[in-house]
């Protein structure tokens, strides 16, 4: 296991920041073009340093500068940094694109390895990952594979562990989530596997099938899926008829449960909770028990959305981003009936996933809102209040590494994943003293 302890006043540094000696001597930032897309595109500019406390922490120029917030502070929040001395541990290497991380009640640690379809077991202490039998086949080219992993709320009674993933199917994929018993033992293995849920219509995509998997205190749960990047799947965002672009909810068997919003109305499939998404990443349930997303935007207009019963977040409709060829998707920004993101990004982070902070570890983060970034190659870091985001931090971009995922502990620590082909797994927590 290796250490670094890192002053966190300190790591604000600038992303992806190419420096240009001017003819003073002085030296400025060049705007790198961004490349790639969705998962892959890269910020042209910022963040900010730490001698800049007093902007935003963003200071790239915005892909869409026309496009302008809908209130205050809904986008460019101030910039905050975190005082508490904090140590960034390396407890494992060598994941193959890893994706999604659980804890087991004593502890250990389940990983999914996204392309390989492979679910492991692993211990913090650093033992070798063991891989677990039984796992679905998924299709693994691109965004696809295996993805996220969830303990069903009753585990301690039913060992049922809840996977998403590409399934392979006639004429393409879609995203499935499956339930199998856990088995423990010395060859590790899911056994009576069952597919709660398969995402509808099949369509021949590797990208924007969401994934993730967040269980409410009821008991139900919901599955983030996305639009499937093609236009095919694009223009069923806000389809009732689609799965696609939608978040759903559903009972731990697959069944649907009575108080949906669209199980009375015609021609919609009932699993629907709310429409209009282009590809949400990360979910999580804040101390009211609210659940809030982080979803993937084209070039530009990543947004952090609360989601409320039954309401339309406006894919493709509205948006504050472009496409990556620089064409013009929205016409505008808001339309009656349309959800406002609480809060964007432009030029994007590419979230990855959410957590909420609960813990007692680190009190100074207690409620706030941490987001794996991809392409942003940071811990975002929001604080809010009354509902508004009003500060923004972007922790480790001096390790230059992609962060899949993020999740509190047991121990109040944070867990990261790394988006490598060596991936590692990564524990945040105060220095200690000895």
């Amino acid at each position: 296991m290796r250490t670094v302890k890192v002053p966190s006043i300190l790591l604000l540094g600038c992303l992806a920041c190419a420096r240009t000696p001017t003819a003073n001597g002085h030296q400025t930032a060049s705007v790198v073009p961004a490349d790639g897309e969705g998962e892959r595109t890269r910020p042209r500019v910022g963040p900010a340093p730490a001698d800049a406390p007093e902007g935003p922490v963003e200071t790239a120029p915005p892909n869409v500068p026309e496009f302008k917030p809908a209130f205050p502070g809904q986008t460019r929040a101030p910039a905050i940094h975190t005082r508490t001395e904090l140590e960034v541990s390396e407890l494992a290497r060598g994941l193959a694109l890893p994706w999604a991380l659980a804890f087991l009640p004593d502890r250990r640690v389940l990983v999914t390895e996204k392309h390989e379809g492979k679910l492991v077991l692993m211990t913090l202490g650093g033992d070798k990952p063991r891989a677990i039998k039984g796992v679905p086949r998924v299709d693994g080219h691109d965004q696809g594979g295996l993805l996220d992993v969830a303990l069903g709320p009753d585990y301690a009674q039913t060992h049922l562990l809840y996977l998403s993933y590409y399934e392979p199917r006639e004429g393409g994929n879609g995203l499935a989530v499956a339930r199998a018993r856990f088995v423990d033992g010395a060859q590790p293995a899911l056994d009576s596997l069952q597919v709660v849920f398969r995402m509808q219509p099949t369509l021949d995509s590797t990208k924007h099938a969401g994934g993730r998997v967040v269980f409410a205190p009821d008991g139900t749960l919901f599955v983030t899926l996305g639009e499937r990047s093609i236009l095919k799947g694009r223009v069923q965002a806000r389809d009732l008829a689609s799965d696609l672009g939608k978040i759903v909810r559903i009972l731990p068997d697959g069944g649907i449960p009575k108080d949906n919003p669209f199980v009375d109305k015609a021609g919609a499939r009932p699993e629907i909770w709310t429409l209009g998404h282009r590809n949400v990443l990360g979910a999580a349930l804040d101390a009211k028990q609210r659940l809030w997303v982080a979803e993937m935007g084209p070039r530009g207009g990543d947004e952090l959305n609360l989601i409320e019963r039954g309401k339309d977040y406006g894919w493709p409709t509205i948006g504050y981003g472009e496409e990556y060829s620089g064409a013009r998707i929205h016409a505008t920004t808001a339309a009656p009936g349309l959800q406002q993101p609480v809060y964007y990004w432009d030029p994007v982070i590419s979230p990855g996933a959410l957590a909420i902070y609960s813990g007692d570890l680190i009190p100074e983060w207690k409620g706030d809102f941490l987001i794996a970034g991809l392409s942003s190659e940071a811990l975002v870091r929001l604080t809010l209040k009354e509902g508004h985001v009003v500060g923004e931090e972007r922790l480790f971009t001096d390790r230059h590494e992609r962060m899949r995922d993020v999740v509190q502990g047991p121990d109040g620590a944070v867990y990261l994943l790394t988006d490598e082909s060596d991936g590692k797994l990564l524990r945040v927590a105060p220095v200690t003293r000895h």
